[in-house]
Protein backbone atom coordinates (compact mmCIF):
# COMPACT_ATOMS: atom_id res chain seq x y z
CA UNK A 1 0.00 0.00 0.00
CA UNK A 2 1.49 3.17 -1.04
CA UNK A 3 2.12 6.23 1.28
CA UNK A 4 -0.57 8.47 0.13
CA UNK A 5 -3.20 5.52 0.94
CA UNK A 6 -1.94 4.74 4.49
CA UNK A 7 -2.41 8.99 5.18
CA UNK A 8 -5.84 8.90 3.32
CA UNK A 9 -7.00 5.83 5.67
CA UNK A 10 -5.07 7.61 9.05
CA UNK A 11 -7.21 10.92 7.35
CA UNK A 12 -10.99 8.96 7.77
CA UNK A 13 -10.39 7.22 10.72
CA UNK A 14 -9.52 11.09 12.12
CA UNK A 15 -12.79 12.21 11.12
CA UNK A 16 -14.85 8.89 11.66
CA UNK A 17 -13.27 9.03 15.35
CA UNK A 18 -14.18 12.98 15.60
CA UNK A 19 -17.66 12.08 14.21
CA UNK A 20 -18.62 9.75 16.81
CA UNK A 21 -17.16 11.65 19.52
CA UNK A 22 -19.48 14.80 18.89
CA UNK A 23 -22.23 12.59 17.98
CA UNK A 24 -21.88 10.93 21.40
CA UNK A 25 -21.32 13.98 23.31
CA UNK A 26 -25.05 15.67 21.72
CA UNK A 27 -26.90 12.58 22.67
CA UNK A 28 -25.36 12.40 26.30
CA UNK A 29 -25.73 15.73 26.93
CA UNK A 30 -28.49 16.89 29.44
CA UNK A 31 -27.46 21.04 29.12
CA UNK A 32 -25.58 22.50 26.65
CA UNK A 33 -22.92 25.05 27.03
CA UNK A 34 -25.31 28.45 27.03
CA UNK A 35 -27.34 26.35 29.89
CA UNK A 36 -30.15 25.21 27.14
CA UNK A 37 -31.85 22.29 28.20
CA UNK A 38 -31.89 19.78 25.54
CA UNK A 39 -34.89 18.44 24.54
CA UNK A 40 -35.08 15.61 21.85
CA UNK A 41 -35.90 18.30 18.99
CA UNK A 42 -32.87 20.14 19.95
CA UNK A 43 -30.56 17.29 20.22
CA UNK A 44 -32.05 16.70 16.06
CA UNK A 45 -31.18 19.95 15.39
CA UNK A 46 -27.47 19.67 16.80
CA UNK A 47 -27.01 15.99 14.74
CA UNK A 48 -28.06 17.91 11.89
CA UNK A 49 -25.73 20.85 12.27
CA UNK A 50 -22.89 18.28 12.60
CA UNK A 51 -23.17 16.59 9.66
CA UNK A 52 -23.75 19.57 7.57
CA UNK A 53 -20.12 20.81 9.20
CA UNK A 54 -18.85 17.55 7.99
CA UNK A 55 -19.89 17.53 4.72
CA UNK A 56 -16.61 19.53 3.57
CA UNK A 57 -14.71 16.98 5.22
CA UNK A 58 -16.02 14.26 3.39
CA UNK A 59 -15.96 16.17 0.19
CA UNK A 60 -12.04 16.49 0.59
CA UNK A 61 -11.31 13.08 0.96
CA UNK A 62 -13.63 12.11 -1.39
CA UNK A 63 -11.94 14.12 -3.84
CA UNK A 64 -8.13 12.81 -2.04
CA UNK A 65 -9.51 9.38 -3.47
CA UNK A 66 -10.35 10.31 -6.76
CA UNK A 67 -6.46 12.03 -6.79
CA UNK A 68 -5.02 8.62 -5.33
CA UNK A 69 -6.93 6.49 -8.22
CA UNK A 70 -5.66 8.46 -11.00
CA UNK A 71 -2.40 9.31 -10.00
CA UNK A 72 -2.14 5.41 -9.81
Amino acid sequence: MKLRWIFWWIGNVFWIFLFAAGTFVIWTREVDGAGVVQTPGLRWFAFVLLVVAFLIPLGIQLGWRVVNQRIE
